[in-house]
């Protein structure tokens, strides 16, 4: 899967903020070697971003 553009077109939320949680989800699931990296081609950006995008993981602001 590539980049989901089409829903971070229509993401109506701040947009550095969700880039921000789906660098550090990324990082995450790189370091996990999470099995659904392979299933995604090695594409760990995106997946990241499918899974902030469809809420299958959530993220919150700490100050």
């Amino acid at each position: 899967m590539i980049f989901p553009l089409e829903q971070l077109i229509e993401f109506d939320g701040n947009v550095y903020e969700i880039t921000c949680a789906a660098a550090r989800r990324a990082y995450q699931l790189a370091m996990m070697k999470d099995p659904e990296i392979e299933a995604n081609d090695g594409k760990v950006v995106s997946l990241a971003a499918r899974q902030l995008f469809t809420r299958q993981i959530e993220y919150r602001l700490e100050s």
